[in-house]
């Protein structure tokens, strides 16, 4: 063994330049209706839920996302070893921007996750980080920024049917170690959110409450192709998903389901109307 490789090796921990094993378990799969930004600080029932799924899932090597809010040209995952925290927003309380969530990143996986994708060329990202449909969750998962984490870009330019075999490519990373997480919304349209109404339990627009329970049902029967073609499930589709950005996670995380998983819904709730938070456990 040379020296450098001696050096990474007692350094510890996935961020060096050694390759993933596989391990006897097979790591659940995420996607989580990241909602607010807010959640990222406040400790309400959704964040309570997230950070109780941190410390009842086997401890991962690292953590792989797919946020809606990285939207690029070609597929690109992160690749520095100290990502930046990004507050992608805006009109929020000072508190908000002010959060750091320190956490390492892996060159190591992103170059395995480059070599895992054979659909498209996948670039090594080196000036994003962590946008807040990642860290506001992972924060309250793993407090301590303990675990690497990466992002994996979204190709906006892509079908979602592009987007959904895509993500079966990544499905070696889920015996190695790796949680892979979704973060977005099932039902999202912010240009018809009841402000006023915000603070109202489980408020929904009679549209959303349907598409819900129409995206629950297909997602509970396996029914893949229907949510990969959703314009065709009713018209109250285009309601909900005005804009693929939020909903492509979800095909990422569905596209990772096999036989043997066990799938269950969690923060089932509608916030404003025109947004749910619905969340699905996969494994």
């Amino acid at each position: 063994m040379k020296r450098k490789e001696f050096i990474q090796s007692i350094a510890g921990g996935i961020t060096m330049a050694t390759s993933l094993h596989e391990e006897d378990i097979v790591h659940p799969v995420l996607f989580i209706g990241h909602g607010s930004p807010m959640n990222g600080i406040e400790d309400n029932e959704f964040s309570k839920i997230w950070a109780k799924f941190g410390r009842e899932i086997s401890k991962p090597k690292a953590v792989l996302v797919i946020s809606a809010h990285w939207l690029t040209k070609g597929t690109h995952v992160t690749a520095m070893e100290n990502p930046k925290t990004i507050h992608d927003f805006g009109g929020f309380p000072q508190a908000l921007f002010e959060v750091q969530y320190p956490t390492k990143g892996s060159p190591a996986l992103a170059q395995e996750t480059v070599q895992l994708i054979h659909s498209t060329k996948v670039g090594l990202d080196h000036d994003w980080g962590l946008d807040h449909g990642t860290w506001t969750v992972v924060r309250h998962m793993y407090p301590n920024a303990d675990i690497p984490v990466l992002q994996l870009s979204i190709d906006y330019n892509k079908p979602p049917h592009y987007h959904y075999e895509l993500a079966k490519e990544l499905a070696a990373l889920r015996k190695k170690g790796v949680l892979i997480i979704g973060s977005g919304n099932m039902v999202h349209n912010l240009g018809m959110v009841a402000w006023d109404k915000l603070n109202q339990t489980n408020y929904g627009f009679d549209w959303a409450i349907e598409m819900n329970e129409v995206f629950k049902k297909a997602i509970s029967e396996g029914n893949h192709k229907s949510l990969i073609d959703y314009e065709k499930l009713n018209k109250a589709a285009k309601l909900a998903i005005p804009t693929l950005d939020h909903y492509y996670p979800l095909l990422y995380t569905l596209a990772l389901q096999n036989s043997k998983d066990e799938l269950s819904f969690f923060n089932d709730k509608i916030v404003g109307g025109s947004l749910t938070m619905t969340s699905v456990k996969i494994g």
